[in-house]
């Protein structure tokens, strides 16, 4: 008796395939962004307990574990406390260079924030330098309605 393999032949087909998904970010950060879309402010949250500052803000503490959390506006202006160059474009980056990954702790936050650094002159960047973000005019409720951070002249 044959099986059925012996009467077919291997294809190999290489290729990509999108899939298209949807996740919902919380209750948490669904105040986060929406406060960046439609204010132009930037929230975290304090622990009543330890008073942590976290930035993105978070629904319970990650220190103590707290569960009680407040809402807080922070400017937007912070330091930025280190940062990679690419020295190379590839399509997948956010923006054309000459732009920087940077942590950034915001003023009167205890966490930092990744995000890019834009409008930089060559050798300018340092960890402790002083940064404010940049919003974009047309916000959508993501992280990307702050274009980017770039120094304080």
């Amino acid at each position: 008796m044959t099986s059925w393999m012996d009467e077919t032949e291997d294809h190999v087909h290489r290729g990509r395939i999108k899939v298209p998904y949807t996740w919902w970010v919380g209750e948490t950060g669904s105040r986060f962004f929406a406060a960046l879309r439609d204010d132009k402010k930037i929230l975290g949250t304090c622990c009543t307990r330890c008073r942590m500052v976290f930035v993105p803000p978070r629904k319970d503490c990650g220190r103590c574990f707290s569960r009680s959390l407040e809402w807080r506006e922070l400017g937007r202006q912070g330091t930025l406390t280190t940062y990679t160059t690419p020295r190379y474009q590839e399509p997948l980056h956010p923006m054309p260079p000459p732009f920087a990954f940077g942590i950034i702790r915001l003023d009167g936050a205890d966490t930092g924030l990744t995000h890019l650094v834009g409008e930089f002159r060559q050798g300018e960047l340092e960890a402790g330098l002083r940064v404010e973000a940049v919003f974009r005019d047309d916000r959508q409720g993501n992280i990307l309605d702050i274009r980017y951070f770039r120094p304080v002249r």
